[in-house]
């Protein structure tokens, strides 16, 4: 028999995980994702075939062949939903069809135990809800499969395009776009959805809110947690799919957003203080679905607080209590704004938490390389591995962490300090794999701080672009890109290669974070002989960089020469910054070369970096480089000449964590 390679790949992928609204929604499409690319690599397995990349985690399959495995039930994806299958045998012992047939099975098996548990009985009478269940059901999946050795020969069949939708009419689901919700309307009739979906919410709970009208795949993402552990099925291949118990809380944005606030909180304040603010919470909101429970700093500090349990976040914001739809308790939120003023913190939470998404560059080239791929499997599997523990570590929430993929939300706090230990963490691991000095891939970054009203699905869809359009395509690869979305729009972006943007001194810092770390130290009526920054300085920042800048020219153009050099622009700002108030109070008072010192590394900040490739004779980019920058690759860092206000305003954000 002929060895030959067998490539898969299932979709849609940002279709099915990206349209959420809410955290669980998105951890959810992740994690059946992975379990329905899982139960494809195991049919594989049953048929004889060796999963080459990725690699498998064997624990993983374990649990979905049996139900159990070692370790913690998994929860969260780990199985990219592409690989390919080394030395599966052709011919009569080996039958592709199967694997696609096992991912149908999968799936159907997984709706069936939801349609039994939530819908069965209510839909008894209205047949049009099983049709569109069955359409939406057996029509979402983009499923892909090759048999030969070329690299492009998924790629070349994906492009067939033989998969279509449905099509859907009716009324439209409120989570997945395009999608018809499953009361089958013709139009829209307000009484008529509330008939057919009142009861829904009343049993599902906080699983469905007022507004919302779902399609299958919706209903699926939102209730499958509570049937997972009954489903069972037998497989392609002589094997039986098994699904296992699942812990259902995810922490919400405003969860996110409230960590360090309520961990500081529970740690600092006092035990009066603390039972208020607990029942006035309970009152506004019952604390049933804690989901910040599981961030790291939350869960060590009520373990110092032992009693107590975690309140519902909800209830720490004023936009949340002052809504009357959201708080219609209007005493009770009362109740809890005189908790909150009793609190030795006068400041409020931050509105603010993150979105990281990092993901390996330019790994396909990597592996056409004959003896490369084994190495990448090991280092990818290893890479994988430790990813959840640093997301823990940094108070995050693991949405997924497979290949060279990984996507978690943070607070605002740990976003950035996380993001580069996970590009650590893959450097080390290729290093690792290659017994090189250097590892052989790189990885960016795409942060985003994201304002907790703010859809969700869009700030997902928008770091997707911020990592593609501008940590990879502009800024070069192996990059850092970030964005702050406040609710009037994009406030900054900033973007540096990792290099340029790493804290020489220290290394598991960015410059961006040391500088925010000093700016911090300035709030009013707290300036000491240490305070490095003023407030006031960056207020008029974007002016001052305007007037700093070289003239702009047409992009056919040469740049024009800077009107000022780099001193005479550290010496300028460096006196705008003595006369901010810096001085005022200080017994000791800062000299010019103090205060050009110290505003030197912001402005490396605000100069643009992009990587470029080695240019060839005669090119002459419009750009200043520093001579020392050439990279191991024979790339180039080229640092432009103008001043983007972007940075230092990150700078301000990051201090005061988007409290104005």
């Amino acid at each position: 028999m002929t060895a030959r390679t067998f490539h898969f790949t299932l979709g849609p992928v940002q279709g099915f995980v990206a349209q959420a609204r809410r955290t669980r929604d998105f951890w959810a499409g992740s994690f059946l994702l992975s379990w329905l690319a899982g139960s494809a690599m195991r049919t594989v397995i049953a048929q004889g075939g060796t999963i080459e990349f990725p690699r498998p985690n064997d624990a993983y399959l374990d649990w979905l062949a049996t139900g159990q495995g070692p370790g913690q039930p998994p929860r969260q994806g780990c199985i990219p939903n592409r690989f390919k299958a080394f030395h599966a045998k052709t011919g009569t012992d080996f039958e592709p069809h199967l694997i696609k047939q096992a991912v149908c099975d999968a799936w159907r098996a997984l709706a069936e135990t939801v349609w039994q548990r939530d819908l069965a009985r209510h839909a008894a009478t209205n047949s049009i809800t099983r049709d569109i269940w069955e359409r939406q059901i057996d029509g979402f999946w983009e499923i892909a499969w090759v048999l030969g050795d070329a690299d492009a020969l998924l790629d070349r069949r994906k492009n067939w395009r033989t998969q279509l939708p449905p099509v859907e009419t009716g009324v439209k689901c409120s989570v997945m776009t395009g999608w018809q919700e499953l009361s089958g309307l013709p139009v829209f009739d307000r009484s008529a959805l509330n008939a057919f979906w009142e009861p829904l919410r009343r049993m599902c709970g906080q699983d469905l809110v007022a507004d919302e009208t779902l399609c299958a795949i919706a209903f699926i993402k939102r209730r499958f947690v509570h049937g997972f552990v009954q489903v069972k099925a037998q497989m392609p291949g002589c094997w039986t799919l098994h699904g296992w118990k699942i812990d259902a809380q995810t922490p919400s944005t405003l969860d996110l957003a409230a960590a360090h606030w309520l961990a500081d909180a529970v740690r600092d304040e006092s035990a009066e203080a603390l039972t208020r603010l607990h029942t006035a919470a309970a009152a506004v909101f019952e604390p049933n679905d804690c989901g910040i429970r599981h961030l790291r700093c939350v869960k060590d500090a009520y373990q110092t607080r032992g009693g107590l349990r975690p309140l519902n976040s909800s209830a720490l914001f004023q936009h949340v209590l002052t809504s009357q739809q959201e708080c219609p308790d209007r005493r009770a939120a009362g109740g809890m704004t005189q908790a909150l003023k009793a609190l030795k913190c006068k400041a409020p939470p931050s509105p603010f938490y993150a979105i990281l998404l990092m993901d390996g560059d330019s790994l396909g080239q990597l592996l056409r390389e004959d003896a490369a791929p084994p190495k990448i499997s090991k280092a990818l599997e290893s890479f994988t591995g430790r990813v959840p523990t640093l997301i823990d570590t940094c108070n995050g929430f693991l949405i997924y962490a497979g290949g060279d993929d990984v996507l978690a939300l943070l607070p605002l706090e740990d976003a950035l300090r996380c993001a580069l230990a996970v590009r650590q963490c893959y450097l080390d691991a290729f290093t690792e794999s290659f017994a090189t000095a250097q590892s052989p891939s790189t990885i960016s970054a795409a942060v985003t701080f994201a304002h907790v009203k703010i859809p969700l699905t869009r700030m997902l869809r928008d770091t997707h672009r911020l990592l593609d359009e501008v940590a990879k395509d502009t800024t070069g690869r192996d990059a850092i890109a970030v964005r702050v979305w406040k609710p009037g729009g994009l406030a900054l972006q900033w973007a540096r290669p990792w290099d340029c943007a790493c804290n020489k001194e220290s290394p598991h810092q960015l410059v961006i974070e040391q500088l925010a770390a000093h700016f911090a130290e300035i709030q009013p009526g707290t300036q000491t002989e240490q305070t490095p920054f003023s407030s006031k300085f960056f207020y008029k920042i974007r002016e001052r960089f305007a007037l700093l800048n070289p003239p702009t020219t047409a992009p056919d153009q040469p740049a024009a020469t800077p009107i000022f050099t780099d001193s005479d622009t550290l010496a300028l700002l460096a006196v705008d910054y003595l006369a901010s108030g810096v001085n005022e109070g200080r017994e000791k008072k800062l000299k010019m070369h103090e205060a050009e010192r110290l505003i030197q590394p912001l402005l490396e900040q605000c100069h643009p970096v992009i990587r470029i490739a080695q240019p060839t004779a005669g090119d002459q980019p419009p750009m200043q480089h520093p001579a020392d920058r050439q990279q191991p690759d024979g790339t180039l860092l080229y640092k432009q000449a103008r001043l983007e206000a972007d940075g230092a305003l990150l700078v301000r954000f990051l201090a005061q964590k988007g409290v104005e």
